[in-house]
């Protein structure tokens, strides 16, 4: 039958979604530096072991052969170091079984100290290693609570901050509200691991695209170039890797769903898809429609292009607050 000490150990291993064998590990650790405090010297090697059967601890402490003993914590006599290992000589280290009988309080407490500490990095480095891996992806979430610059989000795993810069200024949040956001990177702070999150992210869009349209997500139909304004206006551009397909109907999709179901997503941010052109003055042409360009004069030396638009098409080609010329 288990002891209470290991079934307190299974428990909390279930309630911080962590293996046994982390845990086990960390309530080691933290019973070596509370014995060291207690029971021996500062920087002596010790030990510390949990029968995994019957949940008892032993302490096994290196100490120095010696003739006679004047300090115990740190020496032992050559006839006992013998009954250990039998070829031992004077002057060698030998690890010693020196569980202590009690603890004491201090002790007690300081391994709970510990073991919160341990179990917090382990905590961490499990963040880390599932959420890194999961940079530029979409993930889902429920919103824990809204703060003045940031708001917190449960991941399941693990709580993400989205930063107020990545916040998208026409959506407003609220607590329970559920969202995808774009994982922009697991950052690690004095107090821990910390999961980024964005809604305003061009790659939230990029990764919505391919979500949602399988000629992307196949590779027949490649997004070449995204540009986003969060909560007013993106332009897309595609292009198709096989011949016969329309890369813009494809991401338009009949009567406009597929691209629909993204400008929902996104709380209505207008979305315009434009047919990709490795030559700059056709490209620069299609992604200032439906505005009429009369001619692109492309400036190779200033990397630089001017646009030339009827007078009437003027403030089509500009857009609402200079939108496409930016």
């Amino acid at each position: 039958m288990k002891s209470d000490f290991l079934l307190a150990i299974t428990q909390l291993s279930a309630e911080k979604n962590l293996s046994k064998e982390v845990v086990l590990a960390a309530v080691e650790a933290a019973l070596v530096s509370a014995y060291r405090k207690e029971s021996f010297t500062p920087n002596q090697n010790i030990q510390a072991k949990i029968d995994t059967q019957t949940g008892m601890i032993k302490v096994w402490a290196e100490k120095t052969v010696v003739e006679q003993v004047s300090d115990p914590r740190i020496e032992v006599t050559l006839v006992d170091a013998k009954r250990i290992q039998a070829g031992i000589q004077l002057g060698e280290p030998v690890l010693v079984e020196d569980t202590p009988h009690d603890a004491g309080r201090i002790a007690a407490q300081t391994a709970k100290q510990v073991i919160l500490q341990r179990l917090h990095e382990a905590e961490n480095t499990a963040i880390v290693d599932e959420y890194a891996g999961k940079a530029g992806d979409i993930v889902s979430g429920m919103i824990q609570r809204v703060e003045p610059k940031q708001v917190i989000i449960d991941l399941g795993r693990a709580e993400a901050v989205m930063p107020s810069m990545e916040q998208v200024y026409t959506e407003r949040y609220r607590s329970g509200q559920r969202l995808k956001v774009y994982l922009v990177e697991v950052a690690k702070t004095v107090k821990g691991a910390v999961v980024i999150v964005s809604r305003s992210h061009p790659g939230l869009l990029r990764r919505l695209f391919e979500m949602e349209i399988p000629e992307i997500y196949s590779g027949m139909v490649e997004i070449k170039a995204v540009a986003r304004e969060a909560g007013a206006r993106s332009k897309v551009a595609v292009s198709a890797r096989q011949s016969g397909i329309d890369p813009v109907g494809c991401c338009v999709g009949l009567r406009g769903i597929r691209i629909q179901n993204i400008v929902s997503e996104l709380s209505g941010e207008k979305i315009d898809v434009v047919s990709w052109s490795g030559d700059p003055a056709v490209f620069i042409t299609h992604a200032l429609s439906p505005a009429q360009v009369a001619r692109v004069i492309i400036n190779e030396a200033e990397k630089s292009a001017t646009a030339v638009i009827p007078d009437r098409q003027q403030s089509l080609a500009i857009g609402k607050e200079g939108q496409n010329v930016r």
